[in-house]
């Protein structure tokens, strides 16, 4: 099993944040998310927390050593949910790949939590393990192109999310023409 952990802090409002959630795809950096489907939100009528789930399509490249082993095609699928809690202004997500599960599993936890009224704290963990009964140095070898997979994904995310927060919450900057002083 292979273990994926990133924090860091936005600086932006919690609030902001969790609107921003909403906005993530598509954005230019994450160009494999090629669909976000709601399958349902609900808000519980004596918590106030909203449950939302949602199915990601993705589309990336494999190895032809795992398409040769496993078959299936650059199409996938995430099932991801989330809660919002106002009240306490806590936001957790989970996914998990729905696709090739058989073979491999992902599931991945974010919370979002403000560490100030100006700031909000992201953690995101992932936990990588191929499910095969076959020589463990192949398992080895799937579970680490996964988690390499998954990091760079992070990386894109992040600079995805930041771009939209940014574009959604901080004013434009005029451009300067070239030549003004």
């Amino acid at each position: 099993m292979h273990f994926f952990s990133q924090s860091f802090k936005y600086d932006h409002p919690w609030s902001h944040v969790v609107i921003g959630i909403w906005h993530k795809y598509p954005n230019p950096h994450c160009t494999h998310v090629v669909a976000v489907d709601v399958i349902d939100r609900s808000v519980d009528p004596n918590t106030g927390i909203i449950r939302t789930e949602r199915v990601l399509g993705c589309k990336q490249k494999a190895p032809v050593w795992i398409v040769k082993l496993f078959g299936g095609s650059e199409d996938a699928y995430v099932r991801e949910i989330s809660f919002v809690d106002p009240a306490s202004q806590s936001a957790t997500i989970t996914s998990v790949n729905l696709s090739l599960s058989q073979f491999a599993s992902c599931y991945e936890r974010i919370q979002y939590s403000p560490t100030s009224p100006q700031q909000t704290m992201f953690t995101q963990t992932a936990e990588i393990q191929a499910r095969m009964a076959m020589w463990r140095t192949m398992t080895d070898r799937v579970e680490s192109w996964l988690a390499q997979r998954f990091e760079q994904n992070a990386k894109l995310g992040k600079a995805g999310f930041s771009d939209v927060l940014r574009t959604m919450w901080e004013p434009e900057q005029p451009q300067l023409s070239p030549g003004a002083s």
